[in-house]
């Protein structure tokens, strides 16, 4: 599993996921900063208000596509020249190179969570908001970041099945407004980009009743199991360069 996670950290080196990583963060907490300035008459509660207007576009839209890209990256060289079946044929095992893939893009999407949460404080302070910093919204970024692991069990499944970089992203942006309806709908901790909404808190900031917690760290995990050990039987069971 080492050797597997060290080869996709090596495969990163001098790769341009970094830009992504700062830029999509960057962008959210601009829009929402932007909002919240032209809005401060009504919105008056401080450090809360400012996180519903960037907390709102990083979570429900940006975080989104950046799962997306970074699992169509990690997918990108073994779709080119057919180096599925080099890949293959290395000494690992298969779940050692699909679980590899889902804790290197995991950790990508902890190192954009802290980079937004930096931002976010920043921005915060620039605005001189009254108050402490928060500390419930370090807790939402963590509970955001656990539920974005079963997103990126989803996503890594679509880019180890699509050759095309683009495809998974665009099937991300349909899947993101099927879960802003589910959590419409009062459904949203049965679907995995709704319950990425739900973890970061970008909609309501209530807290999670114990049934409702209970079920939101269970579902996730259910989704991560499900969708990791449909890649890895896939991949065990056809091959991906020939198909």
């Amino acid at each position: 599993m080492l050797r597997s996670i060290s080869a996709e950290w090596l495969k990163l080196r001098h790769s341009r996921i970094g830009f992504a990583l700062a830029a999509l963060p960057i962008l959210s907490l601009l829009i929402g900063c932007a909002n919240f300035y032209f809005n401060q008459g009504v919105l008056n509660n401080g450090w809360y208000s400012l996180w519903t207007q960037v907390g709102l576009f990083y979570g429900e839209f940006f975080l989104p596509i950046l799962i997306a890209i970074c699992c169509s990256y990690v997918c990108r060289l073994e779709h080119l020249n057919r180096n599925w079946n080099v890949t293959l044929t290395v000494p690992v095992s298969i779940a050692s190179v699909v679980l590899a893939k889902w804790i290197v893009v995991g950790l990508l999407v902890l190192l954009a969570q802290v980079l937004f949460m930096g931002f976010y404080w920043l921005a915060g302070t620039l605005f001189s908001l009254p108050g402490p910093f928060p500390m419930e919204t370090v807790g939402w970024m963590l509970r955001g970041w656990y539920a974005s692991l079963s997103v990126v069990a989803l996503q890594l499944s679509l880019s180890l099945r699509i050759r095309s970089f683009a495809t998974p992203i665009g099937i991300s942006l349909c899947a993101v407004m099927l879960g802003l309806g589910m959590y419409v709908a009062k459904l949203g901790l049965f679907f995995p980009f709704s319950l990425l909404t739900i973890g970061m808190g970008a909609l309501n900031q209530n807290e999670l009743t114990d049934a409702q917690n209970l079920l939101f760290w269970t579902v996730n995990l259910a989704y991560m199991l499900i969708f990791c050990s449909a890649s890895i039987r896939r991949l065990k069971k056809r091959d991906i360069a020939t198909s």
